[in-house]
């Protein structure tokens, strides 16, 4: 399976690459422009909160700036959610190709991807849900530890809510991966057999079933080795950083201005910028790569692919691999 998406990746690096960063670019953009305009509609606030020598700033000096922070965090997760998942789309389509040995180009993969967008959003939307209940319990665990610990033990009350959470959290997680294992080849489903998100999660789940813990094991090692690869690559980026002499804080005087500011650290942010967006790259196109050759896998394995690929290499660009007729 690694190997597999290692070589599938070498050889279709210019429409996976291309996509994401195109996708991961232009959402970055965005971010950007957002940025800039919410800072400027809130800088004369920003001015006066600074500039505020009575301590504790209004409330009323507060409301524009938590308006423009929470548009800005409103704007990141639509962009960021419609790229990752037009990804998670495309990738998939360049394996239809892959697996026939055709090539593929960046428009095709783009019409194809952006039709099944909306279907995967929705699947990803129902996976995601898996997780919210741990999520929540570890989260509240975890905030009565830490009002706690600040309390120096003095909110007794805090000692259930914590032990509920945690508890909750060890009782409930392995119910969540175990259906997130069953569910993990529904994106490739959604590209793959042209279904809608509770079609796929079934078909997915039909698939993994008698080989979850080898989708599971495969799974784990693409995500662990993605991380590994994507904090590699940041770290020269990093490195390079804090490198002495990159900026030295003396050269500014008491009181430095935002261009100097921009100046000290502009570099390094860039850098940082840079060295996310790469690693983003592959973590957004490796695991899914993977993913899907483990949803071929399995079909090959229980429904017999083979003569479905054979016939398919024969045909012009097919839009699909569909399930198996139902009397199989």
């Amino acid at each position: 399976m690694l190997s597999g998406a290692f070589s599938t990746l070498g050889r279709y690096w210019k429409p996976l690459i291309g996509m994401a960063l195109t996708l991961f670019g232009a959402a970055t953009l965005v971010m950007i422009v957002s940025l800039v305009v919410a800072a400027s509609a809130v800088a004369s606030q920003w001015d006066e909160l600074t500039s505020s020598s009575s301590g504790s700033p209004d409330v009323s000096e507060l409301v524009p700036l938590g308006i423009a922070f929470g548009v800005l965090m409103i704007i990141g997760i639509i962009v960021y959610l419609l790229a990752s998942a037009v990804v998670q789309a495309a990738v998939p389509v360049v394996l239809q190709e892959a697996v026939l040995g055709r090539p593929i180009r960046f428009g095709a993969v783009w019409s194809r991807a952006w039709s099944r967008v909306w279907s995967i959003i929705g699947t990803v939307f129902l996976t995601g849900l898996i997780a919210v209940i741990p999520m929540v319990l570890f989260m509240t665990a975890f905030a009565g530890l830490m009002v706690y610990i600040v309390s120096l033990g003095d909110e007794d009350g805090l000692l259930p809510l914590m032990w509920f959470g945690f508890l909750g959290t060890l009782l409930v997680a392995p119910v969540a991966i175990w259906l997130w294992v069953r569910f993990s080849l529904a994106p490739t489903v959604v590209v793959f057999e042209s279904q809608r998100p509770v079609a796929a999660l079934r078909r997915s789940a039909q698939l993994v079933r008698g080989s979850w813990w080898r989708v599971f094991g495969v799974g784990l090692l693409a995500y662990a080795l993605a991380s590994m690869i994507g904090y590699m690559i940041q770290m020269p980026f990093q490195m390079v950083g804090m490198l002495p002499g990159m900026f030295d804080p003396a050269d500014m005087g008491a009181d430095p201005s935002e261009g100097e500011l921009i100046a000290l650290f502009g570099g390094v942010l860039v850098l940082s910028l840079v060295s996310q967006m790469i690693a983003q790259l592959f973590t957004a196109i490796f695991p899914p790569l993977v993913v899907g050759l483990l949803y071929v896998d399995r079909r090959m394995r229980t429904e017999n692919l083979g003569p479905v690929l054979a016939e398919a290499a024969a045909q012009t660009l097919p839009e699909q691999y569909g399930p198996p007729p139902t009397h199989v």
